[in-house]
């Protein structure tokens, strides 16, 4: 399991920095998809399966859609439009995908040895997650609304045309 770790933290290691590092905002979201998976991965091996499905259903599904969304709403004109259909090219799909199969195949070997190595699963009910959660780390998770606050302003001040421009 160790070797599966480190592996899917080099994935999201490598991915986090193309995200910082391409100049082009589809590519980074992109590569930041493959990282949030990546860090999926990381929890559960590290044995809380119950994380990795929340990082996979809400920063992976809803806050990229988020992302996306975002983009769309600055639609840049014609010249953004011709710009978008070259990054359409399977080449640009090679680094996402190749990461993408490299965690795929990795999650498929940890789920194969867990199914054989692991005791009875443990079910953690939807109470203690709360509790949690609005427990001792309920900094956290105020922290993380105020973030996500800030994201929707300033989506929605980018994305503000004033009428009088025409």
């Amino acid at each position: 399991m160790d070797a599966a770790f480190y592996l899917a933290a080099a994935v999201a290691i490598v991915a986090t920095l193309l995200v910082v590092v391409l100049p082009s905002a589809v590519h980074a979201l992109l590569y930041l998809v493959v990282s949030l998976l990546a860090v999926a991965v990381v929890f559960y091996v590290l044995g809380a399966p119950f994380a990795a499905a929340l990082e996979v259903i809400v920063y992976a599904g809803a806050i990229m859609v988020l992302f996306i969304f975002v983009m769309m709403m600055l639609n840049l004109g014609q010249a953004a439009a011709a710009q978008e259909r070259g990054w359409l090219a399977p080449t640009t799909w090679i680094g996402p995908a190749g990461l993408a199969v490299l965690l795929l195949a990795e999650l498929v070997y940890v789920l194969a040895h867990t199914a054989s190595d692991a005791g009875p699963a443990r079910v953690v009910e939807a109470r203690a997650v709360g509790a949690l959660l609005f427990g001792p780390y309920l900094l956290g998770v105020e922290l993380a609304s105020f973030l996500l606050l800030a994201g929707l302003v300033g989506a929605y001040h980018l994305g503000w045309r004033d009428s009088r421009d025409g």
